[in-house]
C-alpha cells in the first residue's frame, strides 16, 4: 500500500471520527449540519477549524468556570450598592406588563437588577461619541477602565491612547482591555507608551492563529467605558477613524452609543470588573469603584450581559421576548440580520398579527459571507409582511431595537446566531418613553435615507445573487 493510500485512509477515518464527535455534541441542528458539510466536502480545512474553534470542550473548560466566578463577584460587588430585586421602580405591574416580562427575564437570566436613578444620551454616530468620550476621560477624578473589541492605531485611535497616558501621567488609575482577535493588528508599538505611563494593559482570550479565528472564535464583542464609576459608555461603535466617516469604501458611518449616568453604571462597572478578573486573576472590589451617586434621574436601565461564559442566552432570549410581547411596532437596526428559527418566527408572527415591524440594514457590505447571509432571509420576512430597508447614505452599523415606543435597547448585539451565542456582548434595556420616542425618530430619520426592499422586484433578483445567498446561508450557524 503506498503512502498515498494510507494517508486518504487516515484522513477518511479522523473525518469520520470527527463527524461523530459533532453529532455527539448535540448542537443545534443548523450547527451540526453545517459543520458535517464542511467536514465531508472540506475534509483538510474542516478538521483543521473544527479542531480549533468548534469543539465546545474550551468553552467547557474556560466559561463554566468564569461564570461562577462571575456570579459571586456580581453579588457581593452590588450589594450594597443598589437594591438587588427584580421589581424596583414597578407600582402597578398590569399597566407596564411588557416591561415587567423583560425585566423578570433579565434579572432571573443574569441576575442583572432594574435601576431607577439614571440619566441618558442617546450619542448618534463616531463624532459625537468620541467627544463625548475624550471629555469624560478628562474629567476622571480617580479611575478609567475602558474594554473595546477593536481599537486601531489610527488618528482617533491615538487621540485617545494620548488622552488616557496624559490622565495616567496625573494619577488616574487607568486599565484598558482589548479583544485578541477584534484588535489582532494593534501593534505593540502603539500598547508600550501605554504600559510606561502606569496603564495596566489585559489582552482578552489571546490566540495564535487570529487570522484564522478573527471570524470564527469566541470573542469579547463588548465597548465599555466607565469613568469613577459614575459615567458609563456602550453601543455599536468601536475605537477607529472609520467610525468618523474617514474609510473611503464604506463613507459615511451611521451608528449608535449610549451614554449613562447613574446606578447602571455600577453593573457596567461590574462586567468590566469581571472581565478584568477573567484577564489578570485580580480582584477589584473596593468601594471606592461604586460611589454614592447623589440624583441622576429617573429612566428605568437593566444592562444585561451575555457569552459563552453564560447559562442562558440572555440577550437572545430578551430580543425574543421584546418582539413576540409587542403590541402595535417593532423597529430595528443591525448591520446584520442573520436570526436563529426563533427570532426568524417571532419577526414573522408579528408581521402577520398586524404589527407594524421594520428592519433596516446597510446596502454596503462589510463583511460579504454575513452580508448575503442576511438577504438570504429577506424572502420570508417579506412574505410574512415584515418592511426591509437598505440604508444607502454608506454604512448602517447601529444596533438598536424600539418596541412600542416604551422599551428600547442600545447596545453590541448584532441580530445574528454569532451574538446570540458565540460572542461575549452588553446591551442596555431602557424602560422609558421619551428615550423610545427619541430613537424611533431617529429611525424615521434613517428610513428616509434608504430604499424600501419590494417584494417582486427580490424575487427577480438575478439567479447568482441566489446562489450566493444560498452558500452564504448554510455557513451561517458557523459564521
Amino acid at each position: 500500500m503506498e503512502l498515498l493510500d494510507i494517508l486518504l485512509i487516515f484522513l477518511a477515518l479522523l473525518t469520520f471520527f470527527v463527524c461523530l464527535m459533532v453529532l455527539m455534541e448535540n448542537r443545534s441542528p443548523q450547527r451540526t449540519v453545517a459543520w458535517l458539510f464542511v467536514l465531508i466536502f472540506l475534509p483538510v480545512v474542516g478538521i483543521v477549524l473544527y479542531l480549533y474553534i468548534g469543539q465546545n470542550h474550551r468553552k467547557k473548560r474556560t466559561f463554566i468556570k468564569k461564570s461562577k466566578e462571575d456570579y459571586e463577584l456580581l453579588r457581593r460587588l452590588l450589594k450594597e450598592q443598589i437594591n438587588f430585586t427584580s421589581n424596583a421602580g414597578i407600582t402597578n405591574r398590569g399597566e407596564v406588563e411588557t416591561k415587567w416580562k423583560i425585566i423578570s427575564l433579565l434579572f432571573n437570566s443574569t441576575h442583572s437588577p432594574i435601576t431607577i436613578n439614571n440619566d441618558t444620551e442617546v450619542l448618534q454616530n463616531g463624532k459625537k461619541k468620541f467627544e463625548k468620550m475624550l471629555e469624560a476621560i478628562k474629567s476622571a477624578k480617580h479611575h478609567i477602565h475602558i474594554e473595546y473589541f477593536i481599537i486601531k492605531d489610527c488618528d482617533i485611535g491615538i487621540e485617545i491612547r494620548d488622552a488616557l497616558i496624559e490622565r495616567a501621567k496625573e494619577g488616574i488609575e487607568v486599565r484598558l482591555i482589548y479583544d485578541a482577535v477584534g484588535s489582532w493588528r494593534l501593534r505593540k508599538s502603539f500598547i508600550r507608551p501605554m504600559k510606561e505611563a502606569g496603564i495596566k494593559v489585559g489582552v482578552f482570550l489571546p490566540v495564535t492563529l487570529p487570522f484564522l479565528g478573527s471570524s470564527l472564535n469566541y470573542r469579547n464583542h463588548r465597548k465599555i467605558l466607565v469613568i469613577d464609576g459614575k459615567i458609563g459608555f456602550l453601543g455599536g461603535i468601536n475605537i477607529g477613524d472609520e467610525y468618523l466617516g474617514k474609510s473611503k469604501k464604506m463613507g459615511f458611518w451611521r451608528d449608535t452609543h449610549l451614554k449613562i449616568k447613574g446606578e447602571a453604571v455600577y453593573v457596567l462597572q461590574v462586567i468590566f470588573l469581571m472581565d478584568w478578573y477573567f484577564v489578570f486573576s485580580e480582584e477589584l472590589d473596593d468601594e471606592v469603584y461604586f460611589p454614592k451617586q447623589g440624583y441622576r434621574g429617573e429612566k428605568m436601565i437593566q444592562i444585561a450581559a451575555s457569552g459563552p461564559d453564560s447559562y442562558w442566552q440572555s440577550i437572545h432570549q430578551a430580543f425574543f421576548s421584546l418582539i413576540s410581547g409587542a403590541t402595535k411596532k417593532i423597529y430595528i437596526t443591525t448591520p446584520y440580520l442573520v436570526p436563529d428559527e426563533s427570532i426568524s418566527m417571532a419577526l414573522k408572527t408579528a408581521a402577520l398579527s398586524g404589527i407594524d415591524t421594520r428592519i433596516i440594514l446597510p446596502k454596503k457590505a462589510d463583511h460579504y459571507t454575513v452580508f448575503w447571509a442576511s438577504k438570504s432571509h429577506y424572502l420570508e420576512l417579506l412574505e410574512a409582511g415584515v418592511k426591509i430597508y437598505e440604508y444607502g447614505n454608506g454604512f448602517i452599523h447601529g444596533k438598536v431595537i424600539v418596541v412600542d415606543d416604551c422599551i428600547a435597547t442600545i447596545g453590541t448585539a448584532n441580530l445574528d446566531i454569532r451574538s446570540f451565542q458565540l460572542n461575549f456582548e452588553v446591551n442596555a434595556f431602557i424602560y422609558d418613553e421619551e428615550v423610545s420616542k427619541n430613537l424611533t425618530k431617529d429611525f424615521y430619520d434613517d428610513i428616509e435615507k434608504c430604499i424600501e426592499i419590494n417584494i417582486e422586484e427580490y424575487k427577480a433578483r438575478a439567479l447568482i445573487r441566489r446562489v450566493l445567498e444560498s452558500l452564504a446561508r448554510l455557513f451561517s450557524p458557523i459564521l
